[in-house]
């Protein structure tokens, strides 16, 4: 027969691609069985003490009442029996405390995993967290940007709704980052993410898809006009953005901003972004064009 210690099966060894929230509760909820085991294994080991130093004490009192007088051979088999159960009661407490003390070494060793999965589910948050976002903005990064269009044009197709793109290239960054460096670039990005996050609903999602580019998914636009005064709101919001990061050193950050809404620009999410992104172009190289004409 297997001892309590050879009963305890070694635990898989937990990493942040096996653990999940599930395993946690499970091993919680077995710790807490266990702790409430222990508790009353514990009540039965002093209640075993307690009664083997009684029987002791009601032994040697007999003992020593009768050592000088004759005893019926009865009462003789009846101490000795006495003695047979004091010492099984005795054997009977010591195995249970062997007992009691392998539940507790496998309490500890449950706390342990606990702690153990919950680190790496925290990691595997951190770690998936990470792959869909950008490091220094904190925003949607393609992958994840993907996937949440993807979902949009699927529940396009469901219900009624219209998603919509824009794509978002800023204009004259790359002076920020050439006269004052890419950590003060650096931080007018963070600005402006926080500035485009700040115009769109819980539903929608803001990446940053490039370098100084941003996409922006509205999830419900009601129509064309309705994204273009959005569009008006975010070029406004990141020349305030650039204005606040260093308003001593008149940085004339802009942006110009391509839309293109489901299902007239595009049926797919390639099709959108490409659609969105030739429509920023057009802006930029208007842009130009008219910059030109005023020198």
């Amino acid at each position: 027969m297997l001892t309590i210690e050879e009963s305890i099966k070694s635990p898989m060894p937990i990493t942040s691609s096996n653990a999940t929230a599930a395993d946690l509760a499970d091993k919680t909820a077995s710790n807490n069985s266990l702790n409430q085991v222990l508790d009353h294994s514990e009540r039965v080991q002093d209640m075993l003490a307690e009664c083997a130093d009684d029987l002791s004490v009601v032994n040697d009192a007999l003992k020593q009442e009768l050592a000088l007088e004759q005893l019926p051979q009865a009462v003789e088999q009846a101490l000795n029996q006495n003695d047979v159960v004091e010492i099984k009661v005795e054997a009977a407490a010591i195995e249970l405390s062997v007992v009691n003390e392998a539940l507790q070494d496998e309490i500890d060793a449950r706390l342990n995993l606990e702690i153990q999965l919950a680190a790496a589910i925290k990691q595997k948050e951190q770690a998936h967290h990470a792959a869909m976002h950008d490091a220094l903005t904190g925003l949607a990064n393609r992958a994840l940007f993907h996937k949440q269009l993807d979902s949009a044009l699927v529940q396009a197709t469901q219900i009624d709704c219209r998603p919509a793109v824009l794509f978002i290239d800023l204009d004259k960054f790359k002076m920020v980052n050439d006269t004052h460096g890419h950590a003060s670039g650096d931080q007018m990005l963070q600005l402006i993410a926080a500035a485009l996050k700040s115009l769109v609903g819980a539903v929608d999602t803001i990446s940053r898809y490039g370098g100084d580019e941003f996409l922006a998914l509205l999830t419900h636009a009601e129509n064309r006009q309705t994204v273009e005064n959005l569009a008006d709101k975010m070029t406004r919001a990141i020349e305030s953005a650039a204005i606040e990061h260093a308003p001593e050193q008149f940085l004339h950050v802009g942006a110009s901003i391509g839309i293109a809404l489901y299902p007239a620009d595009g049926a797919t999410a390639d099709a959108l972004i490409d659609a969105a992104d030739k429509a920023m172009y057009r802006i930029k190289q208007e842009k130009s064009i008219m910059a030109a004409e005023q020198i």
